[in-house]
């Protein structure tokens, strides 16, 4: 599972980069620019909370949404940022540690208690749905959403085992 996972994050990483490359060729002014910030906002606010609860480290978060939104610069620094703390992160992590029953504090106030693993998948699920959810406003205003499908970026990441010619860009 641990594979998997480091995988798993990998791809997110690329999937992001490949959504982010999207919106900033689209521009600030697109409304799906800013619908798309909005629900990567919200996505990147729940990254970091569950970053702190499996470090069992405090965060400011008081909501999994923010009051203003941030420059679309910002969010893609931060974005990628996470993403490449999420893959140091588990790339050190052992099996035992998955394992690890975490207590925590949801946003809202209630209690919570899952595994790491739990809230890496939980990370996961919850990133590939608020990508889907962009990808079809920008399929709902006629414009090609990014290609970042798991199969995608296997043949991109490993071309040469997947009889490719393409590199991972």
């Amino acid at each position: 599972m641990h594979n998997t996972l480091l995988r798993l994050f990998q791809h997110k990483a690329w999937s992001n980069n490949e959504l982010l490359t999207t919106l900033t060729s689209l521009g600030a002014e697109s409304p799906v620019t800013a619908l798309a910030v909005k629900a990567l906002s919200h996505s990147y606010i729940v990254d970091r909370v569950f970053a702190a609860h499996m470090r069992r480290k405090a965060h400011t978060y008081t909501s999994a949404n923010t009051s203003e939104m941030p420059a679309l610069e910002d969010l893609l620094a931060n974005i990628r940022k996470s993403d490449q703390e999420y893959v140091d992160y588990i790339s050190a992590l052992d099996c035992s540690q998955l394992e690890e029953q975490i207590d925590f504090v949801f946003t809202d106030g209630d209690l919570g208690r899952m595994s790491r693993e739990e809230m890496l998948m939980h990370v996961i699920t919850h990133g590939i749905g608020h990508r889907g959810q962009i990808s079809a406003v920008m399929l709902l205003n006629s414009l090609p959403a990014p290609k970042d499908g798991f199969t995608t970026y296997l043949h991109k990441a490993e071309a040469s085992m997947r009889r490719r010619n393409a590199a991972l860009t």
